[in-house]
């Protein structure tokens, strides 16, 4: 089926072929039609199945329709949870809409307010947002959503992971409701259910595949390995395979950039990306990790909910997932579409019992094993308390130039002949020490 059958206008069909898709995926074929006759949807899908243009392309050909709407508000609303995935969608709509005279704004948090507030004067058609940025914008009274006709609520299920329910409810009580809501989701949670019951009317419920399951086009490996031997497995693995664009997962921020640093000093060109980055390096990086300049992404979990990136051939697991849903979503970023991808779970002995979860959740077993031609039989040498500060960006590691001159060797010697071989570590900030005097039953006896 093409693009053209599923009653869209020539202009966003020519916008659609223009960035090299010929042909919908299963949830675009079933969703659109659904979207277009004005029905209400819920579109359950796994990462990477195009739920991005499932909600995208009705939107651009209702709006399109009504060339005499001029500037009277926000038209259609998106509320997605991060900052990279609102950028990714404004960047369909872009490039889809392109032979289109509509106006697209992503708003979110980390940037200057005021740049957004200028675009918004101007006159938006549709707005992409973060829930705290868009509730920045309504408390200011510099966005109106009083003319909305179609709301979507993207990845709503993290929605709810990440605490942004109640913003999103606040959300929902500023837009008409008489309106179209158009949900997509990776699962559906009781709450999500729920949430679906009080903001919908009578939807049409799509599901692609099932949540359990992951992609078929994924080959998934679970490696046994103790948990300070990891990052040599990861590197013996980027040294000795074929890989092009590697995704790697950390459970931590500050793990994550010491998987990073100690990449970099192997030669393998990595960058890391989590909540601590400012919104320009984290753009940066993923911009960077587009074009190839990186051959390693290290990301948390929340960082990379907006990571949609096209050919990212391995995911690496290098902390195994503590949820097993998330398991789901980490390895849904390869082996999308028709391309085939490979999923790589790092399991140290404290971590078996998720493997399990992840086990019972799919309903699968999987073979646990030891990666073939990595010695897993030594053990890193320790390190200091200072290199290990130095790694994280810390001073201790060029501690020697923060020090007061030693002298030469001389003048220490002389020093030490005199008895004050202290005086070169010495401060010339410190007070002298003064010796407590006690009697002979050790009480301080006064001075």
């Amino acid at each position: 089926m093409s693009f053209s059958k599923l009653g869209l206008n020539d202009r966003l069909v020519q916008g659609i072929l223009a960035t090299g898709y010929t042909a919908p995926t299963t949830i675009q074929s079933r969703a659109i039609p659904a979207a277009l006759a004005g029905k209400d949807v819920i579109g359950c899908a796994q990462t990477g199945t195009g739920k991005t243009a499932a909600f995208v392309l009705p939107i651009l050909n209702r709006l399109s329709a009504d060339v005499h709407v001029k500037h009277r508000g926000v038209r259609a609303l998106i509320l997605t949870p991060t900052r990279e995935l609102a950028q990714q969608i404004e960047e369909s709509i872009t490039a889809y809409g392109r032979f289109m005279n509509l106006q697209s704004l992503a708003v979110f948090g980390g940037v200057n307010i005021q740049n957004q507030m200028k675009r918004l004067r101007r006159g938006i058609d549709i707005v992409i947002a973060t829930p705290g940025r868009l509730l920045d914008h309504l408390e200011r009274q510099t966005i109106d959503l009083a003319n909305v006709e179609v709301l979507v609520l993207d990845e709503a299920d993290r929605m709810f992971d990440m605490g942004f329910i109640q913003d999103v409810r606040k959300i929902l009580s500023k837009v008409p409701a008489q309106r179209q809501t158009l949900l997509f989701s990776a699962t559906m949670s009781k709450e999500v259910r729920a949430l679906t019951a009080n903001i919908q009317k009578h939807p049409e419920f799509i599901e692609v595949g099932e949540q359990r399951k992951p992609v078929d086009t994924v080959t998934q490996h679970f490696y046994s390995i103790h948990q300070e031997l990891k990052v040599d497995l990861l590197i013996h693995i980027l040294e000795t395979s074929q890989m092009e664009s590697v995704l790697v997962f950390s459970r931590t921020k500050h793990g994550a950039d010491k998987i990073s640093h100690r990449l970099e000093r192997k030669g393998i060109k990595s960058i890391a990306i989590h909540s601590n980055r400012t919104q320009a390096q984290r753009q940066r990086a993923l911009a960077g990790f587009k074009h190839g300049d990186f051959k390693v992404l290290v990301a948390t979990d929340i960082a990379a909910r907006g990571i949609d990136v096209e050919g990212i051939t391995h995911v690496v697991n290098f902390d195994t997932p503590t949820f097993a849903e998330d398991y789901i979503h980490r390895i849904g970023r390869t082996g999308r579409a028709t391309s085939k991808g490979d999923a790589l779970t790092f399991v140290s002995r404290s971590e078996q019992e998720y493997l399990r979860k992840i086990e019972y959740f799919v309903g699968k077993k999987f073979e646990l094993k030891k990666y073939p031609g990595f010695d897993d039989t030594k053990r890193p040498a320790p390190t200091t308390h200072s290199d290990e500060h130095a790694r994280d960006g810390g001073h201790k590691g060029n501690r020697r130039q923060f020090e007061k001159p030693r002298g030469t060797w001389e003048e220490r010697q002389r020093s030490r002949e005199r008895g004050d071989h202290a005086a070169e570590r010495k401060s010339p900030f410190q007070k002298p020490f003064r010796k407590r005097r006690t009697d002979n039953r050790g009480y301080q006896r006064p001075a």
